[in-house]
């Protein structure tokens, strides 16, 4: 089975990983933060050597994301960033090919485990199954 499994993330997240801590985020180090990169790297090798990784990125800052949709003559009305401190987005996202669910929760759990500075938010890590076709539904 397929499944997306995804980490969230606000700008200032994004911001404290860059050394500037808010309200909303604590700095990190550049210890830390190469600690982070090496964790979920470790991840990644494993479940390339396990066959289950299909594609896996981390995704730029909040601020430079578009949400696009349609006026009511089909041209597109976009909005850019940056989004309130407190806006979650998609920060990076894993596409696996697992035996089942439980074996993706395995996954997630270790996901979540992510070192990272005192004080830093958690958030859920994500699993959708990915739909194989229509008849899915």
């Amino acid at each position: 089975m397929k499944f997306l499994m995804m980490v969230l993330g606000t700008q200032a997240d994004y911001e404290g990983m860059r050394g500037k801590a808010s309200e909303h985020s604590p700095a990190w180090t550049q210890e830390q933060l190469r600690a982070m990169y090496a964790y979920m790297s470790a991840i990644n090798d494993d479940l390339t050597e396990t066959g289950e990784m299909i594609d896996g990125q981390g995704l730029a800052e909040p601020a430079s994301t578009r949400f696009v949709t349609a006026d009511v003559d089909g041209k597109p009305v976009v909005r850019d960033g940056p989004y309130p401190d407190t806006a979650e987005l998609l920060a990076g996202y894993w596409l696996l090919d697992c035996a089942d669910l439980d074996r993706v929760t395995e996954i997630a759990a270790r996901v979540a485990q992510c070192p990272g500075p005192e004080g830093i938010k958690e958030y859920p890590v994500v699993i959708r199954p990915v739909l194989e076709g229509a008849e899915d539904i």
